[in-house]
């Protein structure tokens, strides 16, 4: 029986050996909470606190600054301090709101809730739309947005990214172990939203431990299955996981509803869970705390707006200094010179390392052995497209098909001249898009 997977890829060390074992544990914060009003793809939220303003838990501090876009609600009690700029983890300033936490952790009334049976599908979207859920697998992406195509009677794969291929990162993991039950019923709020559409839970198949779980709690559900996948990265990024799953192919201009698909993240499913059956707004994520610099490595349940430097503290702090802190996880994560940020949404794992392994490599000439190209899984040419974007070649760097590049890393990892490929494709493509957005 052929295994469900895609072209190109690569294995390497996936350091899961250091947190996949232990349970989750939630963590109260001790300082302010701080909330970048830019947790989400799109426009900005737009605060509806002031300073001085008491607010509650769960309570929204910020709404919605358009269609694209996402509400932020407070995940303390306490007073809205300041709202200004602040240190995000890409380096930039984002508008924020700090609530000075009062310990109390006081929490709005969130109201009844109807069974799901009883509602109408605008109104499971609208629910969606206002807990403020975001794509938390990385991108960010409003859910209601997502949940929301043109055509939905074309919608025929809900497909949950429980592949969790990104080195270090067990966050879905333990989800997948402790919560199974969570994720299913988020599969069921979603498949209500599109008439034709089965479920696909797709698990790398280095855990079988979740597949067995998640094969138990679906035996009897006709419209839902799990799909093993070869444990590869990228297995999980959307492309590749689609292919992989119905084999179907996208490409940079098609979004995965043109191939009548929608793919959400186990977090995101979980937080779809409880706000259509709970009326709970996201205000926790799970966060992987690891690397060998950490002295007790794990998984964190976490109040957004929680400060980096507490996540380590829960961790038992260093065992050794950290050469490099990255937010997220190795392959396409954002490299940190500091930890006084905040958790957001999108933050799905804190990896320090005791070596910065890439800052050793010296980059020398492509020696033409061609290893990028094989690895590639958007079938382009890195070498060439990232010597096009080196030397400003914009007209030849979108005639190689440079905006197909998913920014996965293989060619970097695979380049034994140690080229930064996916740096250089990276810069061109975001230059690419800025100029498409004007």
């Amino acid at each position: 029986m052929a295994r469900l997977t895609f072209t190109g890829g690569i294995h390497p060390y996936d350091g899961k050996d250091l947190s996949k074992d232990k349970p989750m544990k939630a963590i109260l914060p001790k300082g302010d909470l701080v909330y970048p009003m830019s947790q989400h793809i799109g426009a900005p939220a737009v605060p509806v606190v002031a300073k001085g303003d008491r607010v509650l838990t769960g309570q929204k501090i910020a709404e919605a600054g358009g269609f694209v876009s996402a509400p932020i609600y407070a995940t303390v009690s306490g007073t809205v301090k300041v709202i200004e700029p602040r240190r995000v983890v890409t380096g930039d300033m984002v508008n924020c709101i700090v609530v000075e936490n009062d310990g109390l952790y006081e929490e709005v009334d969130y109201g009844p809730c109807r069974q799901l049976e009883e509602m109408t599908k605008e109104e499971i979207v609208g629910k969606i739309r206002e807990a403020g859920i975001v794509g938390m697998g990385g991108a960010g992406f409003p859910t209601h947005v997502k949940l929301s195509p043109k055509e939905p009677e074309k919608i025929e794969y809900v497909i949950a990214n429980c592949a969790e291929c990104e080195p270090y990162l067990t966050s879905d993991y333990r989800r997948m172990l402790e919560e199974p039950e969570k994720i299913v019923a988020g599969m069921k709020v979603i498949l209500r939203l599109f008439d034709r559409a089965k479920g696909i839970l797709a698990v790398e198949d280095n855990k079988p431990d979740c597949i067995e779980a998640l094969k138990k709690l679906v035996k009897d559900e006709p419209d839902i299955q799990v799909k093993a996948l070869q444990t590869k990265y990228p297995q999980g990024a959307e492309r590749q996981l689609i292919y992989a799953t119905t084999g179907r192919a996208i490409n940079s201009s098609m979004l995965p509803a043109d191939a009548g698909c929608i793919v959400d993240n186990v977090d995101t499913i979980v937080a779809i869970n409880q706000a259509v059956r709970e009326n709970k707004p996201l205000m926790h994520r799970i966060v992987t705390v690891t690397g060998d610099a950490v002295a007790d490595p794990r998984n964190f349940i976490v109040r957004i707006g929680t400060n980096y430097h507490e996540l380590i503290e829960e961790a038992g702090g260093f065992k050794t200094e950290p050469e490099k802190i990255v937010s997220g996880g190795p392959m396409m994560g954002f490299a940190l010179f500091g930890l006084d940020v905040p958790t957001t949404k999108t933050s799905s794992a804190l990896l320090c390392m005791t070596r910065d392994e890439v800052a050793r490599y010296t980059p020398g000439p492509c020696i033409n052995c061609g290893r990028c190209v094989e690895v590639c899984p958007g079938r382009v040419l890195p070498s060439k497209l990232a010597d096009f974007a080196e030397h400003g070649e914009e007209e030849k760097f979108l005639a190689y098909h440079g905006m197909e590049c998913c920014e996965c890393g293989c060619c970097s990892y695979i380049c034994p001249a140690k080229r930064p490929l996916t740096q250089e494709i990276k810069s061109m493509r975001k230059m690419q898009l800025a100029k498409k957005k004007k």
